[in-house]
């Protein structure tokens, strides 16, 4: 039982990541004896309410941190976690970043709890959250890596307008009524647009990049073959993945359906004479990770597909934090 209670601050909380942490928040009984939220200069001053109480949105300085706090969550882009995070850790405070910030660096834990939590206990003051398109696609390849040893890792990427902020929000909301776009190259509505973040010199995007790189990193498999195309889709909420993985060792299909059923974080929707597999309005406010369309690749020699769906905002960014700051907590009962 945990017996001591703990201070959060949650910066970036007018933010569409921060809405959805408190609203996570909100929804679980965690022992914090007080929250304070921070924003840009912009939004401070706004009111939040919050747990029947109504709260004042600070603004974020250098000493934000100065009268103490045992956790942060930062969804506030990389520049403002690049700047307060350190700030903030070196006040003795636990930061959980949403941002790209962190993450590849190697004394930085990159955690997702159902996949490598023993990795929390490792940081020096923060402790990266995965890119969304990544938290979801290795809550599904962690329990079949353990069992047949993945060999290479093919991604194809659905993804919702939610997770380029409230600007892609509006983009597709605009675009269905015929206004122009402001966030994407060009309009969604009506449009796959493959490309996401930044293209780089090779020819990936930044985004294809960040997923290659940090699945290699949260299964602590370095020179893993994987390849990603990304693509945004007009819908508003929940990423949607093809992914082909193949293995070193060879699998029996109803066994590895079996090992992903009793998977932490994972439910398997796979019924396909019913049509039941995952879909986004399905995936919508859930924090688990929805797998289906499971079946063998005949093209290689241990092969496999599957369809993995999940909501971008809650597990691939504000609960996946949660639950880092639930280990916490719960490592110290």
């Amino acid at each position: 039982m945990v017996n001591k209670k703990y201070k959060l601050a949650i910066v970036g909380a007018t933010g569409l990541v921060g809405r959805t942490a408190l609203k996570v928040l909100e929804e679980k009984d965690l022992p914090i004896y007080e929250y304070v939220f921070f924003a840009s200069s912009r939004s401070a001053g706004k009111e939040i309410s919050f747990k029947g109480k109504n709260y004042i949105v600070r603004e974020l300085t250098e000493t934000s941190f100065d009268e103490g706090f045992d956790f942060a969550i930062f969804s506030a882009g990389s520049d403002t976690s690049k700047k307060f995070s350190p700030i903030a850790a070196s006040k003795g405070c636990i930061v959980v970043d949403n941002s790209s910030a962190f993450r590849m660096i190697s004394t930085v834990p990159l955690v997702v709890p159902e996949v490598n939590s023993e990795e929390i206990f490792k940081n020096n003051g923060i402790i990266a959250n995965p890119n969304c398109s990544t938290i979801q696609a290795v809550v599904a390849l962690k329990p079949l890596d353990d069992k047949y040893n993945i060999k290479r890792v093919v991604y194809s990427t659905y993804q919702a307008v939610s997770g380029a902020g409230q600007k892609g929000v509006n983009d597709l909301e605009n675009g269905i009524k015929g206004l122009p776009n402001t966030k994407f190259p060009y309009a969604i509505f009506n449009n796959c647009l493959p490309h996401i973040d930044i293209f780089l010199d090779n020819g990936y995007t930044k985004e294809e990049e960040k997923m290659i790189n940090e699945t290699r990193k949260i299964l602590n498999k370095p020179n893993l073959k994987v390849t990603a195309t990304t693509v945004r889709v007009p819908v508003m909420n929940c990423h949607s993945e093809s992914i082909n993985i193949e293995f070193e060792k060879d699998f029996n299909i109803d066994d590895l359906i079996l090992t992903l059923k009793n998977a932490p974080g994972i439910i398997v929707q796979d019924d396909v004479s019913n049509n039941i597999y995952p879909i986004a309005t399905s995936a919508n406010g859930h924090d688990e990770v929805f797998v289906g369309r499971i079946r063998r690749d005949f093209s290689v020699q241990s092969g496999v597909n599957i369809w993995v769906v999940a909501d971008n905002i809650r597990k691939g960014a504000a609960s996946n934090a949660i639950q880092i700051v639930e280990c916490l907590i719960n490592s110290k009962a």
